[in-house]
């Protein structure tokens, strides 16, 4: 199967997908490719490009991008989306464990349920270090509690907690800060903020920024390291990359984002969206520990990570920034992918580099 992907972008870069299939067997009309653009006196973009799949990435991805899905809209409910998520979550963790064989409890610390995700053997000068983990999900489901923690837990060789946080809408901003707040305090009574890390994918990405933001207003130690993977700093406005890419990347339902505070489910309409916990852009990020920041080339949060990584560089935090070639929001989250399976080790080792002895 053949695609010619023809992209159109108008008012905030939205995209129109119009995908051709010649399948075999079947006739059909190839459409002739085309590349043009436009640029209006406002500076809005009418774009036409295609897009050929690279061969700068792994076979298994490059598979995985040629996977059409269709662009119109197929509503949710909440319900729905939280089993299909738990659904997948389950299903995926069972692989990732497979790989990277570890203990996986559930437990409850400061009041708040966690999954404790232990490697089969640690290492002496390794059992007084702890890794927190802030799942991916939207603020409204888990994505992530297992496919974030497993092969980090099993790569680092370092105990991680996930910590399972109240879920907006019911539980909006900042319930689910303030349960990742609690659990940090209580694991503080038992580890040094030296062997505490921090990390989140997506949503836990930005409450991973959200909670040291708000450590540092509380004048409680900051944790050794933390890691942004896919995130976001500005709840304010909106991003170019929002505008180009949908959840899988160039495929996909898109909607086009309209100027304005972003994810007003999450936070009050009463929360100022430039608020610095709710927002770390505009908070004093200077003395942050050492982060890693991790996108790649068609993630909707693309715009989001760099813009925060560039306000980390701005305080002097000791901040990197790794963009993956061509591959969609959160990919690691794919255990097929031999670039998850690099995106995991290095925010394995970075972890543990930083987790003093």
């Amino acid at each position: 199967m053949r695609c010619h992907i023809k992209l159109f972008v108008t008012g905030f870069l939205f995209i129109l997908l119009a995908v051709t299939q010649n399948v075999a067997g079947q006739s059909s009309r190839e459409e002739k490719p085309m590349n043009s653009s436009k640029i209006a006196a406002d500076g809005t973009a009418y774009v036409t490009r295609v897009v050929p799949v690279p061969a700068t990435i792994s076979p298994e991805a490059q598979q995985m991008l040629a996977r059409v899905e269709s662009d119109a809209a197929v509503p949710q409910t909440l319900e729905q989306r939280r089993t299909g998520t738990d659904q997948w979550q389950a299903g995926v963790g069972e692989q990732f464990k497979k790989l990277y064989p570890v203990n996986i409890a559930s437990d409850t610390i400061a009041g708040v349920p966690v999954r404790v995700i232990t490697p089969l053997t640690i290492a002496p000068e390794k059992r007084n270090r702890v890794l927190i983990n802030l799942h991916g999900g939207g603020f409204n489901s888990d994505s992530g509690s297992l496919s974030e923690t497993i092969p980090v837990a099993n790569l680092s060789g370092i105990k991680v907690i996930a910590v399972l946080y109240r879920l907006a809408p019911e539980h909006p901003f900042p319930a689910g800060l303030d349960d990742a707040v609690a659990v940090y305090k209580e694991l503080l009574k038992t580890y040094k903020p030296e062997h505490i890390a921090i990390y989140g994918t997506s949503a836990g990405a930005i409450l991973t920024a959200e909670v040291t933001v708000k450590l540092k207003q509380l004048k409680l130690p900051l944790p050794a390291a933390t890691g942004i993977l896919s995130g976001l700093g500005d709840f304010s406005q909106v991003g170019d990359s929002i505008a180009l890419f949908a959840l899988n990347g160039f495929s996909g339902h898109l909607v086009p984002p309209k100027p304005g505070a972003r994810n007003p489910e999450y936070f009050p309409a009463s929360t100022d969206p430039k608020d610095p916990v709710l927002s770390p852009l505009y908070a004093d990020l200077r003395g942050f520990p050492p982060t890693l920041f991790i996108t790649s080339g068609r993630d909707l949060l693309l715009s989001g990570t760099t813009i925060l990584h560039r306000a980390y560089l701005r305080a002097g935090v000791d901040a990197q920034l790794v963009v993956f070639e061509a591959l969609p929001h959160a990919f690691w989250n794919n255990p097929a992918l031999p670039e998850s399976k690099e995106v995991d080790q290095l925010m394995a080792t970075f972890l543990a580099k930083y987790l003093k002895p």
